[in-house]
This record gives structure tokens, sequence and C-alpha cells, in this order.
């Protein structure tokens, strides 16, 4: 019996462990088990080398790669082209919201697939995907938009690792660019009183309200309804979004023009969905004046409702049109920045309103854990984030206080305990 027999006599293992042989080609083998293929039968992976000593070696890799559970499935290997196409067609849509699937789509189809698509996903490098990104900074694209595509490339790859397509998500260890968080700088309360005096010469002049005391996102205070408005326990109610609109063409993409200007365009998705999270679907509390506020506008739009007469469409929307139909956001965003026109207040984003009631909320000393309800955020990152702490308004707090709780005691004199003139006495 040669060397090569008792080698292959004294290597062979029991059914299920590895085993080391040597073949009639004159050649070393291995076999390894690392699974269960899909059709139930075990998934052996199969080495050849030349040398006993070679092909013990891979074994032990396939061997420390199964223990580690960073071998890929079987089959025909996937590209990161024809795996983001998967993933973002069949499953990525299954868990996130329409807006969501929007920034998903961008990210794969414009940046990632053209960029890194060819790449085989199992031989994927860090590298590669650092210098993608090194060469977005080169043509100019900002920090926060690469890092945008970084999540998505990231939350992608995530389930190739789960579902076993992929051992280990090179994205994870891959460099974005650093992003600089830019300081939002909240309205100022003299802002805010100005703002809202010109606010009550503009129709929906309740909107504005809504917004500076209650930050409520845009979509948020567009998407409420009658229905959500309790004005006598004083609450109201945030359950749904109001969506941006999709078009499609409508003439067969036969006018030259985009989807949204097409003259008989169609509308692809519905006017509202569902609040995204648990913590977006919350009850919220009711200043006395902003009750006070509601109850005008409700009669407002009770006239408006008689003026229209059968072109009236009852939808029952908070915030409506002169006809009943629900506000566009785009209408909205016009609306805002002609309000700060007329108030003579620097621009700024809609969502500085928002910026503005969380950042007055802490300032007073509101907990944290009560803004995180009011504002609708599920984590306390996004608490850090709105903690500007702006001087001015700071300041404009503190004064409020010290006049509520202080007084002046004189007119430059002493008084009569001996205290410094100008001081000043608790109220009460």
């Amino acid at each position: 019996m040669t060397e090569a027999n008792d080698d292959k006599k004294r290597t062979r293992q029991p059914n299920g462990r590895s085993s080391i042989y040597f073949g009639k080609d004159g050649k070393w083998h291995g076999r390894v088990t690392v699974g269960v293929r899909d059709d139930g039968k075990p998934d052996r992976r199969h080495v050849e080398r030349k040398t006993r000593a070679e092909v013990a070696a891979a074994v032990r890799e396939l061997e420390k790669q199964r223990d580690a559970k960073t071998l890929r499935k079987p089959g025909k290997p996937w590209t990161v082209k024809t795996w983001l196409t998967h993933w973002v067609e069949n499953i990525a849509p299954l868990a996130v919201n329409e807006n969501t699937m929007v920034g998903y789509g961008v990210a794969v189809r414009k940046h990632l697939i053209p960029a890194l698509g060819a790449h085989r996903l199992d031989k994927l490098r860090p590298e590669h995907i650092e210098h993608f990104y090194g060469k977005m900074q080169a043509e100019g694209r900002k920090a926060g938009t690469i890092h945008q595509i970084h999540r998505t490339f990231r939350t992608a790859l995530n389930e190739a690792v789960r579902r076993g397509h992929l051992g280990r998500n090179p994205v994870q260890l891959a460099k974005a660019p650093r992003v600089r968080e830019e300081e939002v700088e909240p309205y100022t309360v003299e802002e805010v009183q100005r703002l809202l005096r010109a606010a009550d010469k503009r129709r929906n002049s309740a909107r504005w309200a809504v917004a500076l005391a209650l930050g409520l996102r845009q979509g948020e205070a567009l998407g409420l309804k009658w229905a959500d408005v309790d004005l006598e326990r004083g609450v109201l109610r945030v359950r749904r979004n109001r969506r941006r609109p999709r078009y499609a063409h409508g003439c067969g993409d036969t006018c030259g023009r985009k989807p949204g200007y097409c003259p008989q365009r169609e509308r692809t998705n519905p006017e509202t969905a569902d609040t995204k999270s648990r913590a977006g679907r919350r009850t919220v509390g009711l200043p006395a004046q902003l009750v006070d506020l509601l109850k005008q506008h409700r009669i407002k739009q009770d006239a408006e409702r008689v003026a229209a007469g059968d072109n009236w469409a009852d939808q029952g929307w908070l915030f409506a049109t002169p006809t009943g139909r629900g506000t566009s956001p785009r209408t909205d965003y016009d609306d805002w920045k002609e309000l700060l026109s007329d108030a003579k207040v620097r621009d700024g984003r809609l969502h500085d309103a928002r910026h503005t009631a969380a950042t007055v909320l802490l300032i007073l000393g509101v907990s944290e854990r009560a803004v995180m309800g009011l504002m609708g955020w599920s984590t306390t990152a996004m608490a850090a984030r709105y903690q500007h702490m702006v001087d001015t308004v700071r300041n404009e707090v503190a004064e409020r206080v010290d006049g509520l709780i202080w007084k002046p005691t004189g007119n430059g004199s002493e008084d009569g305990d001996g205290g410094p003139a100008g001081s000043r006495t608790p109220v009460g």
C-alpha cells in the first residue's frame, strides 16, 4: 500500500466531519461540512491542492470561517449590483416607508451601482468604498450626502450578512467623511412674537402658532384633521403625515416633460401615511391661548365653507384650502417664506420653527423625557441635537424669570436692611 493510500485511509472521518484524502487525479482533496443547503442536504465544501499540507490548511480555513459564521452561502456569487437591486426592489420596501424608499433608491441607483456595482459582493473591500467616498468629495459632494449613501449601503449589506450571502460587512469598516453638524439658530422670543402678529393677518394663522408653540413637523401639522383635536380637553393627537405628491406620466411618456409637469400627470402615492414611529404617534397638550386661536380658526373655516357652497370638499382637514381640500407642502412652504417677509424676520427653514419650540422647552427646564414625548423623538440623541442654548433666548428667559421672582426695592438708595442701591427682593 502506498504512502498516499495510507494517508487516505488514516484521514477519512465519520459523516459530518471534515476529511482529507488523496484522489485518483493525483491531487489532495478536502471536504468540510459548513451547514445545510436550502434543499435540506448537508452543505459540503470541497477544496483541492497539490500537497497534503496545503489542503489541510485550506480545510482549517474553511472550518474557521464556518465557526465564525463568515462563510457565504453556496451558489453563484452576488455582485454589488445584483444584491443592491434585489434589496431595494424586494427587501427594503417591506420594512420602511415610501419617503425612506425614495432616499434608498437615489443612493442605490444614482451613486452606489454606477460606482461599485461591478464588484463581487464577497470581494468588496473597505478600501474600494473609501476610494468611492473620496471621489465624491473631490466632485464637491457634501459630507452629509455621502453619509446618507453610507448609511444606505451599510443597511443593505447588513441584510446580506444576516442572510448568509456575505461573511462580514465591509461598509462597517470603511471610514465615511466627517460631518460637521451645523449649528441651527432658533428664532428668539421677540422674533416668534413678530411672526405670530404677522400670521394674524393671514389665512390659517393658527397653522403657524401650532408650528412655533408645539414644534410639529410640517407633514404632521398638515396631516391634522378636526377629529384629531379636542378643544374641550385641550389636546390634539398626532397620527399621520401629509406626503409630498409623486407623479407618473398619464400620457404614456409622450409629452417630453418630467412626470410632475405632464399635462395628464397621475399621482402615484397616497395623500397621507401613518406617522413613522410609535414615538411620533402622540397626544400633545394645548396651551389655553392656542385653544382660543383654534376656536377662532374653526369659525373662520366655517365661514369659508358657506362661501364655497357646493365647491367645498368636506374632508375634515384642520388647515385646509378655501375649498376644504388639504394644503400641499409646497404651498405651505411658500406661505412660510411670505410670513417671514411680512414679519421682517430673518430667512430660515420651516423646520427652524421646530428647533425654536424644542429649544425653548429645554431652556425652560422641561425634562428631556417630557420634551421627547412632545416632539415625537424616539432617542435621547435627538434631544441633544436640539439643545442649542442660544444666548439670546436663554437671556430673555432669564430676564422674564428675574422679573417674576424679583422686584426692585428702591430708587438708588439703600433699603432699611442695609441692602445695596437698586437691589431686588423676592416677589410676594
